[in-house]
């Protein structure tokens, strides 16, 4: 029994696995290593997208508490 058949794949990608050259078990170990590999870049592009939203915001807060404090300690002209 191939090891093809006993994952369930269907003839048309077993046989481009096995034109290229590729067996079944060397076909999982790329798998699983490019699942990891986008999983690490997915999980480090959210990450990143956060660090930007975290610093946009106290980018944001700090522009208001100065706009705040330069308006609050001007004198008002009667």
């Amino acid at each position: 029994m191939d090891l093809w058949e006993k994952f369930g794949m269907s003839e048309g990608i077993a046989g481009l696995w096995q034109e290229l050259g590729i067996s079944a078990g060397t076909a999982i170990v790329v798998l699983v290593a490019l699942y990891f590999v986008i999983k690490w870049a997915v999980k480090n592009g959210i990450i990143e997208a956060c660090k930007k939203i975290e610093e946009k915001k106290l980018q944001d807060k700090l522009k208001a508490e100065i706009s705040e404090s330069e308006s609050g300690s001007a004198p008002e002209k009667n």
